[in-house]
């Protein structure tokens, strides 16, 4: 299989490359840098020059292709608040894909994330047949589901918050330390019972693989490992990495300590992912989060 893979040389993008070139498949990563494309070169995938704001470039990318997997993101954009903008630019693209691939039944896996689940307050698990009725990502995810209906295979993988392993150096957990050594101390949200999912890398990177070969038209899948750990023992793994105390951080004091985590820290997301590993044949078997903290290349 021909694979179109955008946010090709990223964190989990270029695991996915390697997962996918590994399969046997061919792999096509977009690159916006020289050296976004001598990474995927080096994982042994060709290089299309472009970048998210390319639309027909992306168009042209899915009809050589035999599937998509769309990771890239403008990180940058929500780092500065500018959520809309960036949503915006990936709404752009998925319609792009799904405009390309219609009536190919062709597979196109797009990315979300499980912090959605939480944001919706079920006060339960969180299942991949949760639906969100919109807001932020979860326009982009509805779309991509939709695309089922204009004869396209897309499904769409809700990563947890927290992807983890050595090749994890700007995600959430490297957050999280760097706020800890600024501030002094390790800090969780109140009593820190609140849980947050996590993933390896490489156990995500094979989810992608799985879904662009298998998942049927219309799925949801969960890049979940870790069910849910709380964010207490989050911080006591990272006190113990660092050197530093754990200790709660009280309501008032949550969007100094936090900064820009503050305002979904404290959400409750545990998310179950027992429906993705019956559809796809998936299976977890790196280490946990707390395990790969306790490896200690988070501190080196």
């Amino acid at each position: 299989m021909r694979v179109f893979v955008t946010g090709a040389s990223g964190h989990i993008g270029l695991p996915v490359t390697e997962e996918l070139v590994g399969a046997g498949h061919e792999v096509v990563g977009l690159a916006r840098s020289d050296d976004s494309a001598a990474k995927i070169e080096a994982a042994g995938a060709a290089v299309r020059r472009g970048d998210l704001d390319d639309l027909d470039g992306l168009a042209a990318a899915a009809r050589e292709a035999d599937g998509v997997i769309h990771l890239a993101f403008k990180h940058d954009l929500t780092a500065t608040g500018e959520m809309e903008g960036a949503i915006a630019a990936d709404m752009a693209a998925t319609r792009a894909f799904g405009d390309a691939l219609a009536g190919s039944d062709k597979p196109f896996v797009n990315t979300s994330g499980t912090l959605m689940l939480a944001m919706m307050g079920l006060g339960r698990t969180g299942t991949e047949d949760d639906r969100s009725p919109g807001g932020h990502r979860a326009n982009v995810e509805n779309a991509t589901l939709a695309l089922a209906d204009r004869g396209v295979r897309s499904s769409v993988i809700r990563l947890s918050p927290l992807v983890h392993s050595d090749l994890d150096k700007h995600g959430f957990g490297p957050s999280l330390i760097g706020i800890a050594r600024e501030e002094g101390f390790a800090g969780y949200p109140g009593e820190g019972a609140n849980r947050w999912p996590a993933v390896h890398t490489l156990d995500a990177a094979r989810l992608y693989r799985l879904a662009v070969e298998s998942a049927p038209a219309g799925q949801i899948l969960h890049g979940v490992g870790d069910e849910g750990v709380p964010l207490r023992e989050i911080a006591a793994a990272i006190g113990r990495g660092t050197g530093l105390e754990a200790r709660s951080v009280p309501e008032a004091e949550i969007p100094d300590y936090f900064s820009f985590l503050a305002g979904f820290i404290t959400l409750d997301d545990p998310t179950s992912n027992a429906k993705t590993r019956e559809v796809v044949g998936w299976e977890p078997t790196h280490p946990g989060l707390i395990a790969d903290y306790d490896a200690g290349h988070y501190f080196e």
